[in-house]
């Protein structure tokens, strides 16, 4: 039976391209010359931090200017709370990887109410779509792909 998984992955070491890049561009800002502007990466944890909030968000821009450079999806970050104290603005950045359980269940929900003739399962991370015909399938990846999730999807084991 024809299936293919349905995924949500990041190349990181794109994001760590970009990440350094970033710090680059920072360094030799006239903007940022005398502060202490960087960004730090650790696992799926982007650090951003700058003097003041106003710079905050420009080295935030830099970031996502190097990352839709590099082909990644910028959708795939989550910004919590800036923490901006006297002489320091600080914000943490998740780089989320997979997809979680709430957005499988819209996706397996989206693919039943489409009336496509397939089936699809949440598998850890990923969700399984299956069907009878190969035509199916492909007309799940289109309504997919037009669907309007905030994370972006990627299509791969694609077996007849």
């Amino acid at each position: 039976m024809p299936s293919f998984d349905v995924v949500s992955k990041v190349d990181n070491h794109e994001v760590t391209n970009a990440v350094d890049q970033t710090t680059r561009e920072i360094n030799t800002r006239f903007d940022f010359k005398g502060t202490d502007a960087r960004v730090e990466l650790s696992k799926n944890t982007i650090t951003l931090i700058a003097s003041t909030d106003f710079q905050l968000k420009q080295v935030d821009e830099i970031m996502r200017n190097k990352l839709a450079k590099r082909q990644v999806d910028v959708r795939i970050l989550e910004y919590k709370d800036p923490e901006i104290k006297l002489n320091e603005a600080r914000q943490i950045v998740n780089v989320k990887q997979g997809i979680d359980t709430e957005t499988a269940k819209k996706i397996v929900k989206f693919i039943k109410e489409s009336s496509l003739k397939v089936q699809a399962s949440i598998q850890g991370e990923q969700v399984r779509v299956t069907g009878k015909k190969r035509d199916d399938l492909q007309l799940a990846i289109a309504a997919l792909k037009d669907a309007k999730l905030n994370i972006p999807l990627q299509f791969e084991n694609f077996r007849d």
